[in-house]
């Protein structure tokens, strides 16, 4: 038996050892990168158009943009406006979709308008919100924040509804502070619906800011994609792009991943 269980056991530590020893992620997505620069580059070869620059023509540009402080500047810009804008979403939606998942009377009542605010098209809250507020970057800020928050919503209320409430039970009998259940009981249970939303949120709220900024701001990432596009400047458009993708993906990989990690850790 003593045999059997110690090939059992290094069966699957024999089993788990390669997986742990599997090359990550990083060289498959390096990879990927490269096959995506050798596939624009050969289209660039093949097309020779004036607007499919190859990758060098977007690289010499973007390190231009960089040495001229106007890409940092405009970036800081958009990043700013993107990060109010989720925070605030966040933490409106967080509190209502909480609400709406505990109390079902609250859940039956605010139901259509959450439904309303799913369906709006974000073009008409920008624009409305530049007409009722004015061309200002607050009127920026809450026109992205009231697309985002039904999202939000949404998915924490599904959270807030799969709470295990033998949990709660538990920690009733343990006689735990409302503060304390809350924040060692109740919110750790929302943590995966959390992250859900906040990765459909920034990958929302990155696309609206610029909308918005290409329709009513004078500076900002966006702002400058409108004026690439009336000079039919390509280079600027893909070098500002390249840009703002890798930023997407490093707040991804630098931030959101540890942080999931972190927040789940408990769950084994």
């Amino acid at each position: 038996m003593t045999g059997q269980g110690g090939s059992g056991e290094g069966l699957r530590g024999a089993s788990a050892a390669p997986r742990s020893r599997q090359p990550g992620g990083a060289g498959l997505r390096l990879g990927s990168i490269l096959v995506f620069l050798l596939l624009w580059q050969l289209l660039a070869v093949t097309l020779q158009s004036a607007t499919f620059p190859a990758p060098a023509v977007v690289f010499q540009r973007l390190l231009a943009e960089i040495s001229s402080l106007t890409l940092p500047w405009h970036l800081s810009i958009t990043l700013a406006r993107v990060g109010v804008s989720f925070l605030l979403a966040m933490v409106i939606g967080t509190a209502i979709g909480i609400a709406m998942g505990h109390w079902r009377r609250l859940d039956m009542f605010l139901d259509t308008w959450l439904v309303l605010g799913l369906n709006i098209p974000a073009l008409v809250t920008i624009i409305l919100c530049y007409v009722w507020f004015g061309l200002n970057d607050w009127a920026a800020i809450v026109a992205v924040a009231i697309n985002k928050i039904p999202t939000v919503v949404v998915t924490v209320r599904e959270g807030a509804r799969a709470v295990d409430p033998r949990l709660m039970q538990v920690a009733a009998a343990y006689r735990l502070t409302r503060g304390r259940t809350f924040v060692r009981v109740y919110l750790p249970q929302l943590y995966p619906y959390l992250m859900a939303a906040a990765r459909a949120g920034l990958s929302l709220i990155w696309k609206i800011v610029l909308v918005v900024e290409l329709l009513g701001r004078s500076n900002g990432i966006g702002f400058q994609l409108n004026v690439f596009f009336q000079f039919f400047d390509i280079a600027g458009i893909l070098a500002y792009t390249l840009v703002f993708a890798a930023v997407v993906l490093l707040i991804e990989a630098i931030a959101l991943r540890p942080l999931e990690r972190r927040l789940t850790e408990w769950r084994g």
